[in-house]
């Protein structure tokens, strides 16, 4: 896994207009410009929030991509809970769940 390329393109998305602008129109050619697992780039491309969360993609970083994607902030939360039921536990990063809360 690449968390850091990840995260980079999230964090360049958030930023950069004519990224953004490239993205929407040629997201392959966008992405070929980082070091993504295939899954990766399936959870940037459908958006998958929950997998994305999973994966260890730093919030602050992550609901911005998801606004970029349309979604809510009820979308947001929820995708992040659906990625803990389908994906399992956080794999990197900082965001491990604590507290033993439902999901």
């Amino acid at each position: 896994m690449s968390l850091y390329y990840v995260q980079k393109l999230i964090y360049t998305l958030n930023r950069d207009p004519n990224v953004v602008a490239q993205f929407q129109t040629d997201m392959d050619g966008v992405l070929k410009e980082y070091t993504l697992t295939d899954e990766e780039k399936h959870a940037i491309r459908k958006p998958d929030i929950g997998l994305l969360y999973v994966m260890g993609v730093n919030g602050q970083l992550l609901m911005h991509y998801a606004a970029l994607m349309d979604y809510e902030w009820d979308e947001y939360i929820q995708a992040m809970k659906n990625g803990l039921e389908e994906h399992g536990q956080v794999r990197a990063g900082l965001y491990l769940r604590t507290g033993g809360g439902a999901v």
